[in-house]
């Protein structure tokens, strides 16, 4: 009904977004993946709206930023300090963004699945917008931040001093894994990034900054300027004594 309604009042697009559509990080956490049950959340989605969608933007993001941000929300409002097997589960777990744009698109045939890393969108909500609905996105409030994770010293003050106690010494943001865990989360998400770049199985598209200029057929002079005329001046060869 509401759709025949916008349709009546002359709105020819119509943009939705919530990041509990999917599925929430309240319940990643708890299952310890990614949003297990995308598929068939999306699918209902599809069937509601009677194949009126062309199209679902997804934000990716780094797994090692994705799960401390989790964590950072889930410790801010109350939950237990992760323990050390959880940390371990989350960063050995199979399903990865491969798996969760697989499965979206296996319950959504037939609509356009766009993938906006947040490395390169984030902060960026009027891009977004345009290059999802093809307009001049408003400019007014767009950079303003909701939701930020909380930095250490502010995530102190809203824990009891016995949990604040376990967390770690000084300022900045908190990095719940160690580094052999961040190092492999990392290169999860890479593997990630390269399947999307190498054409995702032609299931999903991974779109690139409009505001970031593709090198050219020619690069430029000043970057292949040394060459044989330095090779002279630059050799230094050991001598024998």
């Amino acid at each position: 009904m509401n759709l025949n309604q916008s349709r009546e009042r002359g709105i020819r697009q119509l943009v939705i977004s919530d990041e509990n559509l999917i599925g929430s990080v309240r319940g990643n956490l708890r299952l310890g993946e990614l949003y297990s049950g995308v598929g068939e959340r999306m699918a209902r989605y599809g069937e509601a709206f009677d194949g009126a969608l062309t199209s679902v933007a997804l934000n990716v993001r780094s797994l090692e930023s994705y799960w401390t941000s989790a964590l950072t929300y889930a410790v801010a409002r109350g939950h237990r300090m992760p323990l050390p097997l959880q940390l371990q589960n989350l960063t050995q777990s199979p399903r990865s963004w491969r798996d969760v744009i697989t499965d979206i698109a296996c319950a959504m045939p037939g609509v356009d699945i766009k993938i906006l890393p947040f490395e390169t969108f984030g902060g960026r909500p009027e891009l977004q917008l345009e290059l999802l609905s093809d307009c001049e996105a408003p400019r007014t409030h767009a950079r303003v931040r909701l939701n930020a994770s909380l930095r250490l010293e502010d995530l102190r003050s809203h824990l009891f001093e016995t949990a604040a106690g376990e967390l770690p010494e000084g300022e900045g943001r908190w990095r719940p894994f160690d580094a052999a865990q961040s190092a492999a989360l990392r290169e999860t998400y890479a593997d990630d990034l390269m399947w999307l770049a190498g054409g995702a199985d032609g299931l999903a598209q991974l779109v690139q900054d409009p505001e970031q200029l593709a090198a050219g057929l020619n690069l430029p002079q000043n970057e292949v300027t040394r060459g044989r005329p330095h090779d002279k001046e630059d050799r230094r060869l050991a001598g024998s004594g």
